[in-house]
């Protein structure tokens, strides 16, 4: 049991953490700005970077140290985290026009699979080790250096459209189909290397072992998810779903998301299937639950999971200028590359190509999600965290920018 003073204390931090997310989340959307930095640089504040490096006593009345490596706050942002990775998953784009297949299959290719490659390839051109995690090993480091090489962020770069007024055009369901298809393929992968965390050189066997395992659940979820979920809605037996949807779907994810974490597979990822099967129920059954999952979400849990992202950023300690400029040139530098040549063979003309490019360096979210998750399973220390989660914000503002100037120019998105 929490102690009267401990349960003041954890208080007191949440309250904090929320009115800063929320306040500088709203700031910066009224600046047009993405949300999720606002949210970010609210835990930045009163952390190490800011409050904690000019007036340490106050930061840590605010969070203590030991209350931010506790369990307490640990499970209310592990809880963020996958109600965040849920409602990525029930929001997942379906609805694509076939004439676009051919133009989003190409982005994905563009956008995922060469850039993921050159990722892979750099880290034994050059000596990484130095950022591994004290859980990580080679393997694992290529995993997350090649998956943050071609991350792409649906939730930003839909919120820019939606701003924008042009997420209902062609070009904007071409880079969301592309980006969904990325997204299933990275988080297997992800949850491919925290599999392997912890083991110093896994083999082949190990790798394969985990592949296997990740790639059944995903196949095992599309294919059976579904059609046993809408068996188990018909059940008479079934008080829950007759009881509460909102409880039901909660219910649901955290069964998939525990399921996940028994086959030892990565619970974000787990989080994400839960969210793309309840997103494959027929229209209407589960749409107010899921609005109150997502506004609950919002209000609560996400906002604290991005703050404390914010507050474990040491600026002052762990940024490393070398690897975040290195790797934000090398990195937008390959993606938007691919992507663009990708495009001009697509027969697309320059304009149009540079849009696609910009589009898909959209780090976000993911690229954030991807620095936190590798950092708690060990795979990277807080030098390679700070700069992808960095990298992740700085692309996301340039996004938000470009589309901006685009479209108040009047600049054609698609010439096709």
């Amino acid at each position: 049991m929490l102690t009267n003073t401990e349960l003041t204390q954890f208080l007191i931090s949440t309250v904090a953490l929320l009115i800063l997310a929320h306040s500088l989340g709203y700031a910066f959307e009224r600046m047009r700005l993405p949300r999720v930095v606002g949210e970010i640089c609210g835990g930045l504040l009163i952390g190490p970077s800011v409050l904690g490096y000019m007036a340490p006593g106050i930061a840590e009345w605010l969070v203590p140290a030991a209350l931010l490596n506790g369990k307490l706050l640990s499970a209310v942002y592990w809880l963020g985290l996958i109600l965040l990775m849920f409602t990525a998953g029930f929001r997942v784009q379906r609805d694509f026009e076939p004439a676009d297949r051919r133009f989003a299959a190409l982005l994905l290719c563009g956008a995922t699979i060469i850039p993921f490659s050159a990722g892979w390839i750099a880290t034994y051109w050059v000596d990484f080790a130095s950022y591994s995690g004290p859980r990580g090993n080679p393997l694992t480091l290529a995993f997350i250096f090649a998956i943050a090489m071609a991350v792409t962020s649906i939730p930003v770069i839909s919120r820019i459209f939606i701003d924008l007024g042009i997420i209902a055009t062609r070009f904007a369901k071409i880079v969301l189909a592309a980006s969904t298809v990325q997204d299933m393929l990275l988080w297997a992968a992800l949850a491919i290397a925290t599999s392997l965390a912890g083991s110093q050189s896994p083999s082949f066997a190990e790798a394969g072992l985990a592949a296997s395992r990740t790639f059944i659940f995903a196949a095992a979820a599309l294919l059976l998810g579904p059609p046993l979920l809408r068996r188990a809605n018909r059940l008479r037996i079934n008080l829950v779903f007759k009881a509460s949807r909102l409880g039901y779907t909660l219910i649901w994810c955290l069964l998939m998301v525990s399921l996940a974490s028994a086959l030892e597979v990565n619970v974000v990822f787990g989080a994400f299937m839960a969210g793309i099967v309840l997103g494959a129920m027929p229209p209407g059954e589960f749409e107010e639950a899921k609005e109150k999952v997502s506004s609950f979400g919002l209000g609560f849990f996400i906002p604290i999971y991005f703050a404390i992202i914010g507050l474990r950023i040491d600026l002052p300690g762990a940024f490393d200028p070398l690897l975040f400029f290195g790797f934000l040139l090398f990195s937008t530098a390959v993606e938007g590359v691919c992507v663009f040549v990708t495009m001009r063979l697509a027969r697309c003309n320059p304009l149009t190509s540079w849009h696609f490019a910009v589009a898909m360096n959209t780090r976000g979210g993911p690229g954030i999600v991807l620095a936190s998750v590798a950092l708690d399973f060990g795979l990277i220390d807080e030098r390679f965290f700070v700069a992808l989660v960095l990298v992740a914000i700085v692309t996301s503002l340039i996004a938000g920018a470009w589309f901006r100037y685009a479209v108040s120019k009047n600049l054609p998105l698609l010439d096709t």
